[in-house]
């Protein structure tokens, strides 16, 4: 007993070590990780509306700046968030459509070239869109002078370069989960005399709704946050997106207005925020049913 009794003293001290390495790990990632959030909340209740007097707690903490936000008839916030949630749900939509289509195609059907478009669409990703930028730039400007609703300051263009940007790690990810599907059932529908659309809308569709939940919502997040392209995109107020339209608060010639710029940041965290909430079961459903799968 003696000689049992240091050990088991000396593997409790080990264990109770790593506890308390493993708690402060898990408090340092939770407070980084929410230290912006809550610096963000204080300064929109910040009156002052100034980085510079920027206190954890606002000693005046007031609504002043939801106020001049909501009211500020010189920059429409609702029309702007309008706009983001039009153009993100169009895109959304759009990409599910298209991108379930194409990884349909890529997995049931043999065609010559097939392998050197999937290769191709995966080396395309590998390009940040920063590369892009011109070439979309003049690329719009010139469906612009037949299309005008395609064309520069349009919802229509920037859905377009959206759509695009959707298309290629989705079609891989959807691919990969058609994969999974046995061919057997496409077989039974054809004998039925079933179609080829026929086959999909009915059978495969539903059984394949998981992963199209998850890309719908990722297209759609990652659209309606999305500030580089739509900067470039858009030029006049009234089409801006709710990330360009908020970036006004913070390069005026004359004033800053960060504390209307948090306020309207919060507003804007809003809707994201509800989604993930109200989906996240079919979002962490669907990529593990998928990785499962594969």
């Amino acid at each position: 007993m003696s000689i049992a009794s240091p050990r088991v003293s000396s593997l409790q001290r080990q264990r109770r070590i790593q506890v308390i390495f493993r708690s402060a790990v898990v408090i340092v990632a939770i407070v980084f990780a929410l230290f912006p959030i809550i610096w963000i909340i204080s300064a929109a209740f910040n009156p002052t509306s100034s980085m510079a007097t920027q206190r954890l707690i606002p000693p005046n903490a007031s609504t002043a700046n939801f106020e001049e936000l909501l009211n500020d008839p010189i920059h429409p916030f609702f029309l702007w968030m309008w706009n983001s949630v039009k153009v993100a749900g169009i895109t959304s939509i759009l990409a599910v459509f298209v991108t379930a289509l194409t990884a349909y195609s890529f997995s049931r059907f043999r065609f010559r070239g097939r392998r050197s478009l999937l290769l191709t669409i995966l080396l395309i990703q590998v390009f940040p869109n920063m590369l892009m930028i011109v070439a979309l730039f003049l690329f719009l400007r010139q469906i612009g002078e037949y299309i005008p609703s395609f064309g520069l300051n349009s919802h229509g263009g920037l859905i377009l370069v959206y759509l695009g940007a959707q298309m290629g790690i989705n079609i891989w990810l959807m691919k990969g989960f058609f994969d999974s599907i046995p061919r057997d059932i496409d077989e039974s529908a054809m004998v039925d005399g079933a179609s080829h659309w026929q086959a999909f809308w009915t059978l495969i569709f539903p059984l394949v709704r998981p992963i199209i939940a998850v890309v719908g919502i990722l297209a759609f997040v990652g659209t309606f946050n999305e500030f580089i392209i739509a900067n470039v995109i858009l030029r006049s107020n009234e089409q801006f997106t709710l990330m360009v339209g908020l970036y006004l608060f913070v390069t005026q010639t004359f004033a800053q207005s960060w504390g209307v710029f948090a306020a309207g940041a919060i507003i804007g965290a809003v809707p994201i925020a509800v989604i993930y909430i109200l989906l996240q079961d079919q979002i962490v459903g669907g990529l593990t049913i998928g990785a499962v799968k594969g």
